[in-house]
């Protein structure tokens, strides 16, 4: 409800009711939104505030307009932590959304020097690629190739006790090549974000490499910063 003696502005208090009704699934992405005159008349305000409450909503990336139609409910992006060690299933699981993955293919590829580097073999040592997309809800979100040494396979976990200790991620702002575009199905040039992780064992060992792609329409992080005393 629009409470018009409250000291949150007007616009501000419409903004958090198109929210809720987003969250709370009463308005789906896709959906058309009530017009400016609907949103006017109901809660008897200005046209201007309605307007920039609806602008705010769409540069905060919960709406987007189409000329000549109306203003739709957007996608909203998953927005995993910048903390802690988790995978792409439990972002997504945190998120409220059923992660899945299609595999394209799993062949034995020799190391260049480059990844060779990052998984600390030497150049030409065979190891394994995964080439596969990640979907969220069965939509794709992010076109993945993961290497890994040959000589270490799924079950060292368990069978030695070593775990998944340390990861070092790096994220970079870029634009969908033809083929990444194709997985995901966007235009190519569309922007992505580019991110890789290493992983290592407990004993700083390492164990994989993964390249990923991300649909910059469906995926945002997010960090919790604290002040340092």
């Amino acid at each position: 409800m629009i409470q018009k003696n409250s000291p949150s502005p007007i616009y501000h208090q419409l903004e958090e009711e198109i929210k809720g009704a987003i969250q709370s699934l009463e308005l789906v992405p896709g959906e058309m939104i009530p017009s400016e005159k609907e949103y006017t008349e109901k809660y008897g305000i200005s046209r201007m505030t309605v307007r920039q409450a609806i602008s705010n909503l769409v540069n905060g990336g919960y709406l987007y307009r189409q000329r000549g139609k109306g203003t739709f409910v957007a996608e909203q992006k998953s927005e995993p932590p910048l903390q802690g060690l988790t995978n792409f299933t439990e972002d997504m699981i945190s998120r409220g959304l059923k992660p899945s993955t299609r595999v394209i293919s799993f062949t034995e590829v020799k190391a260049d020097h480059e990844l060779a580097a990052k998984l600390e073999v030497e150049a030409g040592t065979a190891i394994f690629e995964l080439e596969r997309v990640r979907l969220a809800d069965r939509l794709p979100m992010a076109y993945e190739k993961l290497y890994i040494p040959k000589a270490i396979h799924e079950y060292v976990e368990k069978k030695f006790g070593l775990k998944i200790q340390h990861g070092r991620q790096v994220i970079e702002a870029a634009i969908a090549q033809k083929k990444e575009a194709e997985k995901l199905g966007v235009a190519e040039g569309s922007p992505v974000l580019l991110i890789e992780r290493r992983s290592t064992f407990e004993t700083n060992q390492p164990l994989a490499v993964v390249r990923s792609v991300y649909r910059a329409d469906r995926y945002t992080f997010k960090i919790n910063l604290e002040r340092l005393s």
